[in-house]
């Protein structure tokens, strides 16, 4: 068992995030999940990320505050509680277009080891 406290969380950069302040819950250390990371992002008003993809399968867990998602083809406001995944390379967005922060949990696997 790993307990890590909140204070103890490290702040980490996402690419093509903006206005959003990211930490590391859990991964990327001795004694962690071995296959998945858990972060919590906070979207500032008007912040966001993409539109990109990655390889990656994502699930994003809604804290607090709302977001709007596009994706698909769609867009759909997701608030506190909703969840999504995000399918490996499928394009997405997410913005904060409201005037409270938006918090976001972020569970994704580890990138995959380069050889």
């Amino acid at each position: 068992m790993l307990i890590k406290r909140f204070a103890d969380a490290k702040p980490y950069e996402a690419p093509n995030h903006f206005d959003m302040r990211g930490l590391r819950l859990q991964g990327f250390e001795p004694g962690g999940p071995e296959n998945s990371w858990v972060g919590l992002s906070h979207f500032l008003p008007g912040g966001y990320a993409g539109p990109d993809s990655s390889p990656l399968e994502k699930t994003y867990v809604i804290l607090a505050g709302e977001v709007t998602l596009r994706c698909g083809g769609q867009e759909i406001v997701l608030h506190a509680l909703d969840s999504c995944c995000i399918a490996p390379n499928e394009v997405r967005e997410v913005k904060n277009e409201g005037n409270a922060v938006a918090t976001m949990l972020v569970v994704m696997p580890y990138p995959e080891k380069q050889p």
